[in-house]
């Protein structure tokens, strides 16, 4: 699990579009745990989805554009630029157990997953 040391670290060195917007270090975890999961391709997709609301229904939490950006930043497999990362179009849903110790996964409830939120190709 990624300390509070290394994310602030983080939100000062890591390149985003946008003046950061961080409410909770929890937000960069279930970001990060979101793309951990996911197969890494060679290189960054053309194609663009909208991964912030993918990862806030996987993670039952809003989660800003700059936490996923600061979340791609420390993950050591990650490259690209927020929307176009190395990640699958063939996305995996993460294993809950994820998000396991993260106090702030789950508090929304409007953020909540249903079945047709987002087509995963697998479950981890």
């Amino acid at each position: 699990m990624l300390t509070d040391e290394q994310i602030a670290v983080a939100k000062e060195k890591a390149p985003t579009r946008r003046e950061g917007h961080h409410e909770y270090n929890d937000c960069i975890r279930i970001a990060y745990e979101w793309l951990d999961a996911q197969t890494k391709t060679k290189n960054p997709v053309q194609r663009t989805r909208a991964l912030k609301h993918i990862i806030e229904k996987w993670g039952g939490r809003y989660v800003s554009q700059t936490d996923v950006e600061v979340a791609a930043w420390l993950h050591p497999d990650i490259i690209g630029e927020y929307p176009r990362f190395n990640v699958s179009m063939r996305m995996t849903r993460p294993s809950a157990r994820r998000l396991e110790g993260i106090g702030e996964a789950g508090k929304h409830q409007n953020y909540r997953e249903t079945e047709s939120a987002y087509k995963y190709s697998r479950d981890e």
